[in-house]
Protein backbone atom coordinates (compact mmCIF):
# COMPACT_ATOMS: atom_id res chain seq x y z
CA UNK A 1 0.00 0.00 0.00
CA UNK A 2 0.97 3.36 -1.37
CA UNK A 3 1.94 5.71 1.95
CA UNK A 4 0.84 9.46 0.99
CA UNK A 5 1.88 13.03 2.32
CA UNK A 6 1.45 16.39 1.58
CA UNK A 7 4.93 17.55 1.83
CA UNK A 8 7.87 15.57 2.43
CA UNK A 9 11.14 17.46 3.88
CA UNK A 10 14.15 15.38 3.54
CA UNK A 11 16.76 16.16 6.26
CA UNK A 12 16.02 15.98 9.94
CA UNK A 13 18.43 19.07 10.82
CA UNK A 14 17.28 22.27 12.68
CA UNK A 15 16.59 23.67 9.08
CA UNK A 16 14.33 20.68 8.06
CA UNK A 17 12.05 20.88 11.40
CA UNK A 18 12.10 24.61 11.59
CA UNK A 19 10.78 24.36 8.54
CA UNK A 20 8.10 21.69 9.35
CA UNK A 21 6.86 23.22 12.45
CA UNK A 22 6.07 26.54 10.37
CA UNK A 23 4.21 24.46 7.75
CA UNK A 24 1.59 22.86 10.27
CA UNK A 25 1.39 25.92 12.41
CA UNK A 26 0.17 27.65 9.15
CA UNK A 27 -1.69 24.67 8.64
CA UNK A 28 -0.53 22.36 5.96
CA UNK A 29 -1.79 18.70 6.52
CA UNK A 30 0.12 15.53 6.26
CA UNK A 31 3.84 16.88 6.96
CA UNK A 32 6.65 14.27 7.00
CA UNK A 33 10.32 14.54 8.54
CA UNK A 34 12.48 11.77 6.51
CA UNK A 35 16.18 11.83 8.13
CA UNK A 36 18.86 9.18 7.34
CA UNK A 37 19.65 8.79 10.99
CA UNK A 38 18.86 10.41 13.64
CA UNK A 39 17.71 14.41 14.29
CA UNK A 40 20.19 16.80 14.23
CA UNK A 41 22.78 14.31 13.45
CA UNK A 42 24.52 16.11 10.09
CA UNK A 43 25.66 19.64 10.53
CA UNK A 44 23.34 20.55 12.71
CA UNK A 45 24.83 18.77 16.13
CA UNK A 46 28.41 19.03 14.72
CA UNK A 47 28.06 23.21 14.24
CA UNK A 48 30.14 25.65 16.26
CA UNK A 49 26.77 26.74 17.77
CA UNK A 50 27.50 30.66 17.37
CA UNK A 51 24.90 33.55 16.35
CA UNK A 52 25.77 36.40 14.86
CA UNK A 53 24.56 39.39 13.52
CA UNK A 54 27.63 41.01 12.55
CA UNK A 55 27.79 40.04 8.58
CA UNK A 56 28.47 42.13 5.27
CA UNK A 57 25.45 41.73 3.72
CA UNK A 58 22.08 43.11 3.94
CA UNK A 59 20.54 40.05 3.36
CA UNK A 60 22.39 38.00 6.12
CA UNK A 61 22.54 40.64 8.47
CA UNK A 62 18.56 40.62 7.82
CA UNK A 63 18.21 36.79 8.38
CA UNK A 64 20.11 36.88 11.52
CA UNK A 65 18.80 39.95 13.21
CA UNK A 66 14.93 38.35 13.05
CA UNK A 67 16.39 34.95 13.95
CA UNK A 68 18.35 36.17 17.20
CA UNK A 69 14.75 37.91 18.00
CA UNK A 70 13.27 34.72 17.39
CA UNK A 71 15.90 32.93 19.38
CA UNK A 72 15.62 34.97 22.17
CA UNK A 73 11.83 34.15 22.94
CA UNK A 74 11.98 30.39 21.56
CA UNK A 75 11.30 28.27 24.36
CA UNK A 76 8.08 29.99 24.98
CA UNK A 77 7.00 30.03 21.63
CA UNK A 78 7.85 26.23 21.02
CA UNK A 79 6.61 25.82 24.80
CA UNK A 80 9.86 23.61 25.24
CA UNK A 81 9.66 22.00 28.83
CA UNK A 82 13.76 22.33 28.68
CA UNK A 83 15.92 25.28 27.70
CA UNK A 84 17.91 25.88 24.25
CA UNK A 85 20.94 27.67 26.09
CA UNK A 86 20.76 31.03 24.26
CA UNK A 87 23.22 32.96 26.01
CA UNK A 88 23.60 36.59 24.43
CA UNK A 89 27.11 37.12 25.48
CA UNK A 90 27.92 39.04 22.14
CA UNK A 91 30.55 38.11 19.12
CA UNK A 92 34.10 40.11 19.51
CA UNK A 93 35.49 40.00 15.83
CA UNK A 94 39.13 41.56 15.65
CA UNK A 95 40.98 43.00 12.88
CA UNK A 96 44.48 42.39 11.78
CA UNK A 97 45.22 43.88 8.78
CA UNK A 98 44.09 46.99 6.89
CA UNK A 99 41.76 45.20 4.52
CA UNK A 100 39.86 43.34 7.68
CA UNK A 101 39.29 46.51 9.42
CA UNK A 102 38.20 48.28 6.57
CA UNK A 103 35.76 46.15 5.61
CA UNK A 104 34.45 46.05 9.32
CA UNK A 105 33.77 49.58 9.11
CA UNK A 106 31.41 48.86 5.80
CA UNK A 107 29.99 46.33 7.54
CA UNK A 108 29.26 48.48 11.17
CA UNK A 109 27.38 51.01 8.88
CA UNK A 110 25.31 48.45 7.14
CA UNK A 111 24.56 46.78 10.76
CA UNK A 112 23.65 49.78 12.50
CA UNK A 113 21.29 51.31 9.77
CA UNK A 114 19.51 47.80 10.35
CA UNK A 115 19.03 48.19 13.86
CA UNK A 116 21.94 45.92 14.56
CA UNK A 117 23.60 47.15 17.80
CA UNK A 118 27.45 46.30 17.04
CA UNK A 119 30.80 48.79 17.73
CA UNK A 120 33.70 49.76 16.75
CA UNK A 121 36.61 48.95 19.90
CA UNK A 122 40.23 50.24 19.83
CA UNK A 123 42.49 47.23 20.93
CA UNK A 124 42.40 48.92 24.75
CA UNK A 125 38.45 48.61 24.50
CA UNK A 126 38.53 45.09 23.55
CA UNK A 127 40.26 43.77 25.93
CA UNK A 128 38.00 45.28 28.46
CA UNK A 129 35.65 42.42 27.11
CA UNK A 130 38.04 39.95 26.41
CA UNK A 131 40.80 40.46 29.23
CA UNK A 132 43.07 37.51 27.70
CA UNK A 133 42.98 39.04 24.31
CA UNK A 134 46.68 39.49 23.23
CA UNK A 135 46.73 43.22 21.11
CA UNK A 136 49.84 42.46 19.17
CA UNK A 137 49.31 43.38 15.37
CA UNK A 138 45.68 44.64 16.91
CA UNK A 139 44.09 46.76 14.53
CA UNK A 140 40.86 46.79 16.37
CA UNK A 141 37.37 44.75 16.53
CA UNK A 142 33.89 45.05 16.62
CA UNK A 143 31.67 43.92 19.28
CA UNK A 144 27.88 43.04 19.45
CA UNK A 145 26.00 42.39 22.61
CA UNK A 146 23.06 40.63 21.38
CA UNK A 147 25.10 37.87 19.07
CA UNK A 148 25.61 34.84 21.16
CA UNK A 149 25.22 30.64 21.26
CA UNK A 150 22.78 28.47 21.73
CA UNK A 151 22.88 24.78 22.17
CA UNK A 152 21.86 23.04 18.60
CA UNK A 153 20.87 20.15 19.70
CA UNK A 154 17.55 21.45 22.09
CA UNK A 155 16.92 24.03 19.38
CA UNK A 156 16.03 21.09 16.99
CA UNK A 157 14.90 19.17 19.74
CA UNK A 158 12.46 22.41 20.09
CA UNK A 159 11.40 22.29 16.82
CA UNK A 160 10.98 18.81 16.57
CA UNK A 161 8.67 18.35 19.50
CA UNK A 162 6.09 21.16 18.90
CA UNK A 163 6.04 20.11 15.08
CA UNK A 164 5.27 16.64 16.29
CA UNK A 165 1.99 18.19 18.57
CA UNK A 166 0.64 19.61 15.30
CA UNK A 167 0.70 16.54 13.55
CA UNK A 168 4.35 16.39 11.76
CA UNK A 169 5.21 13.15 10.95
CA UNK A 170 9.14 12.55 11.61
CA UNK A 171 10.72 9.15 10.47
CA UNK A 172 14.63 9.13 11.79
CA UNK A 173 16.67 6.01 10.49
CA UNK A 174 14.83 6.77 6.78
CA UNK A 175 17.03 6.72 3.63
CA UNK A 176 15.65 8.61 0.51
CA UNK A 177 16.81 6.88 -2.21
CA UNK A 178 15.22 8.51 -5.00
CA UNK A 179 12.70 11.51 -5.80
CA UNK A 180 9.93 10.40 -8.65
CA UNK A 181 9.82 12.94 -11.46
CA UNK A 182 6.95 12.76 -14.12
CA UNK A 183 5.93 15.29 -16.61
CA UNK A 184 8.25 18.27 -14.76
CA UNK A 185 6.00 17.23 -11.56
CA UNK A 186 7.76 15.59 -8.26
CA UNK A 187 5.26 12.87 -7.71
CA UNK A 188 7.05 10.88 -4.73
CA UNK A 189 9.99 9.62 -2.66
CA UNK A 190 11.48 6.34 -2.71
CA UNK A 191 12.74 5.45 0.95
CA UNK A 192 14.56 2.00 1.58
CA UNK A 193 11.70 1.46 3.76
CA UNK A 194 9.25 2.03 0.82
CA UNK A 195 7.69 4.72 -1.63
CA UNK A 196 5.68 7.81 -0.33
CA UNK A 197 3.79 9.84 -2.62
CA UNK A 198 3.69 13.38 -2.61
CA UNK A 199 3.56 16.78 -5.21
CA UNK A 200 5.80 18.77 -2.50
CA UNK A 201 9.24 17.73 -1.55
CA UNK A 202 11.91 20.17 0.33
CA UNK A 203 15.33 19.76 0.01
CA UNK A 204 17.01 20.42 3.43
CA UNK A 205 19.58 17.64 3.13
CA UNK A 206 22.78 19.63 4.90
CA UNK A 207 25.81 18.42 3.33
CA UNK A 208 23.77 16.27 0.99
CA UNK A 209 21.62 18.68 -0.48
CA UNK A 210 22.94 17.94 -4.18
CA UNK A 211 22.91 14.64 -4.09
CA UNK A 212 18.86 15.15 -2.88
CA UNK A 213 18.67 17.48 -6.05
CA UNK A 214 19.82 15.28 -8.90
CA UNK A 215 17.58 12.19 -7.73
CA UNK A 216 15.24 15.24 -8.56
CA UNK A 217 16.80 15.83 -12.01
CA UNK A 218 18.48 19.19 -10.32
CA UNK A 219 22.17 20.60 -10.34
CA UNK A 220 22.95 22.96 -7.96
CA UNK A 221 26.26 24.50 -7.81
CA UNK A 222 27.14 23.84 -3.75
CA UNK A 223 29.72 21.68 -2.45
CA UNK A 224 30.23 20.22 0.88
CA UNK A 225 33.82 20.92 2.80
CA UNK A 226 34.91 19.51 6.22
CA UNK A 227 35.53 22.09 9.56
CA UNK A 228 36.63 20.45 12.63
CA UNK A 229 36.25 21.79 15.98
CA UNK A 230 38.44 20.90 19.16
CA UNK A 231 36.25 21.16 23.10
CA UNK A 232 38.80 21.52 25.99
CA UNK A 233 38.47 20.28 29.75
CA UNK A 234 35.45 22.58 31.70
CA UNK A 235 37.14 25.42 33.23
CA UNK A 236 36.31 28.14 35.21
CA UNK A 237 34.08 31.16 33.41
CA UNK A 238 36.90 33.42 31.43
CA UNK A 239 35.57 33.99 28.31
CA UNK A 240 31.86 36.20 27.91
CA UNK A 241 31.56 36.66 23.84
CA UNK A 242 32.77 34.15 20.53
CA UNK A 243 36.11 35.39 19.31
CA UNK A 244 36.34 35.42 15.92
CA UNK A 245 39.64 36.47 13.64
CA UNK A 246 38.17 36.44 9.81
CA UNK A 247 41.68 36.59 8.76
CA UNK A 248 43.03 33.92 10.79
CA UNK A 249 39.58 31.16 9.70
CA UNK A 250 39.14 30.79 13.64
CA UNK A 251 36.56 31.28 15.99
CA UNK A 252 36.33 30.30 20.17
CA UNK A 253 33.97 30.16 22.58
CA UNK A 254 33.51 29.08 26.35
CA UNK A 255 30.35 27.08 26.58
CA UNK A 256 28.23 27.41 29.84
CA UNK A 257 29.77 24.07 31.20
CA UNK A 258 33.11 25.43 31.22
CA UNK A 259 34.49 23.26 28.05
CA UNK A 260 36.28 25.86 25.18
CA UNK A 261 35.24 25.05 21.71
CA UNK A 262 37.36 26.36 18.39
CA UNK A 263 37.12 25.38 15.06
CA UNK A 264 39.18 26.61 11.84
CA UNK A 265 38.03 26.81 8.51
CA UNK A 266 41.30 25.61 6.84
CA UNK A 267 41.05 27.32 2.97
CA UNK A 268 42.80 24.09 1.67
CA UNK A 269 40.44 21.58 2.96
CA UNK A 270 39.38 19.18 -0.01
CA UNK A 271 35.79 19.14 -1.06
CA UNK A 272 33.75 16.29 0.46
CA UNK A 273 31.39 15.13 2.67
CA UNK A 274 34.13 13.40 5.16
CA UNK A 275 33.36 14.11 8.77
CA UNK A 276 36.85 12.79 9.75
CA UNK A 277 39.60 14.39 11.72
CA UNK A 278 43.05 15.61 11.38
CA UNK A 279 46.26 15.76 13.64
CA UNK A 280 46.97 19.34 11.47
CA UNK A 281 43.53 20.51 12.54
CA UNK A 282 45.16 20.31 16.59
CA UNK A 283 48.21 21.53 15.11
CA UNK A 284 47.32 25.19 13.61
CA UNK A 285 44.18 25.59 15.91
CA UNK A 286 46.42 25.45 18.90
CA UNK A 287 49.26 27.63 17.19
CA UNK A 288 46.51 30.28 15.79
CA UNK A 289 44.38 30.05 19.25
CA UNK A 290 47.13 30.50 21.63
CA UNK A 291 48.18 33.65 19.46
CA UNK A 292 45.23 35.35 20.29
CA UNK A 293 44.10 33.95 23.53
CA UNK A 294 47.46 32.78 25.16
CA UNK A 295 46.05 31.39 28.58
CA UNK A 296 44.48 29.00 26.35
CA UNK A 297 47.77 27.05 25.70
CA UNK A 298 47.53 26.15 29.56
CA UNK A 299 43.94 24.02 28.58
CA UNK A 300 43.97 20.16 27.72
CA UNK A 301 42.05 19.11 24.86
CA UNK A 302 38.94 16.25 25.44
CA UNK A 303 38.17 16.00 21.85
CA UNK A 304 37.75 17.45 18.36
CA UNK A 305 34.73 16.21 15.27
CA UNK A 306 34.18 17.68 12.15
CA UNK A 307 30.58 18.74 10.56
CA UNK A 308 30.40 19.92 6.97
CA UNK A 309 29.69 23.40 5.45
CA UNK A 310 27.50 23.35 2.36
CA UNK A 311 28.62 25.94 0.43
CA UNK A 312 27.85 27.79 -2.21
CA UNK A 313 29.10 30.55 -4.80
CA UNK A 314 28.26 33.97 -2.47
CA UNK A 315 28.10 32.14 0.52
CA UNK A 316 24.41 33.05 1.07
CA UNK A 317 21.76 29.53 1.19
CA UNK A 318 19.69 28.97 -1.61
CA UNK A 319 15.84 29.13 -0.61
CA UNK A 320 12.78 28.74 -3.28
CA UNK A 321 11.71 26.64 -5.81
CA UNK A 322 14.51 24.35 -8.08
CA UNK A 323 13.60 22.52 -10.89
CA UNK A 324 10.26 20.54 -11.46
CA UNK A 325 6.91 21.97 -10.17
CA UNK A 326 6.52 20.86 -6.27
CA UNK A 327 10.32 20.50 -5.67
CA UNK A 328 12.04 23.52 -3.10
CA UNK A 329 15.63 24.50 -2.03
CA UNK A 330 16.83 25.01 1.32
CA UNK A 331 20.47 24.25 1.18
CA UNK A 332 23.79 26.07 0.74
CA UNK A 333 23.96 27.97 4.04
CA UNK A 334 27.89 28.00 3.90
CA UNK A 335 28.17 27.31 7.71
CA UNK A 336 25.39 29.59 9.13
CA UNK A 337 22.37 27.66 8.53
CA UNK A 338 21.93 27.20 12.57
CA UNK A 339 21.73 30.84 13.44
CA UNK A 340 19.27 31.88 10.52
CA UNK A 341 17.25 28.59 11.05
CA UNK A 342 14.38 30.60 13.02
CA UNK A 343 12.89 32.71 10.01
CA UNK A 344 14.76 30.56 7.38
CA UNK A 345 11.61 28.15 8.56
CA UNK A 346 9.03 30.29 8.40
CA UNK A 347 10.06 32.11 5.21
CA UNK A 348 9.98 28.91 3.34
CA UNK A 349 6.93 27.51 5.05
CA UNK A 350 5.17 30.76 3.65
CA UNK A 351 6.64 29.90 0.46
CA UNK A 352 5.73 26.49 -0.31
CA UNK A 353 1.99 27.66 1.17
CA UNK A 354 2.36 30.80 -1.53
CA UNK A 355 1.89 33.30 1.43
CA UNK A 356 4.07 36.27 2.09
CA UNK A 357 7.47 35.58 3.70
CA UNK A 358 8.39 37.42 6.79
CA UNK A 359 11.65 38.62 5.13
CA UNK A 360 11.72 38.89 1.63
CA UNK A 361 14.15 35.83 0.36
CA UNK A 362 13.34 35.99 -3.66
CA UNK A 363 17.02 37.26 -4.47
CA UNK A 364 18.56 34.06 -2.81
CA UNK A 365 16.50 32.28 -5.23
CA UNK A 366 18.42 29.12 -7.21
CA UNK A 367 17.84 31.18 -10.16
CA UNK A 368 20.72 34.00 -9.70
CA UNK A 369 23.16 32.05 -10.22
CA UNK A 370 22.37 31.71 -14.35
CA UNK A 371 21.74 35.30 -13.64
CA UNK A 372 24.82 36.69 -12.16
CA UNK A 373 23.05 38.20 -9.25
CA UNK A 374 25.65 36.93 -6.41
CA UNK A 375 25.44 38.37 -3.19
CA UNK A 376 28.85 37.79 -1.97
CA UNK A 377 29.26 37.56 2.20
CA UNK A 378 32.74 39.10 2.80
CA UNK A 379 32.63 37.96 6.64
CA UNK A 380 32.89 34.08 7.09
CA UNK A 381 35.30 31.74 8.43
Amino acid sequence: MTERAQIVIIGGGVIGCAIAYNLALSGADDVMILEQSYLASGSTGRCGAGVRQQWGTRMNCILSRESVRRFETLNDTLDYPGDIEFKQRGYLMVAHSQKEWDQFQENLKLQNELGIPSQALSPQEATEIVPILNTEGLLGATFCPTDGHCNPFYVTDAYAQAARRLGVQIRTQCQVTGIDVKQGKIRGVQTEDGYISTPIVINAAGAFSQHVAVMAEVEIPVYSERHQILATEPVAPTLDPMVISLSRHIYCQQVPHGSFLMGLGDPDELKSTDTGHSWQFLHNIARHVTELLPPLGELRMVRQWSGSYNISPDSQPILGKGGPEGFFLACGFSGHGFMIAPVVGEALAALVLGEEPPVRISQLDLGRFARGDLIREPSVV
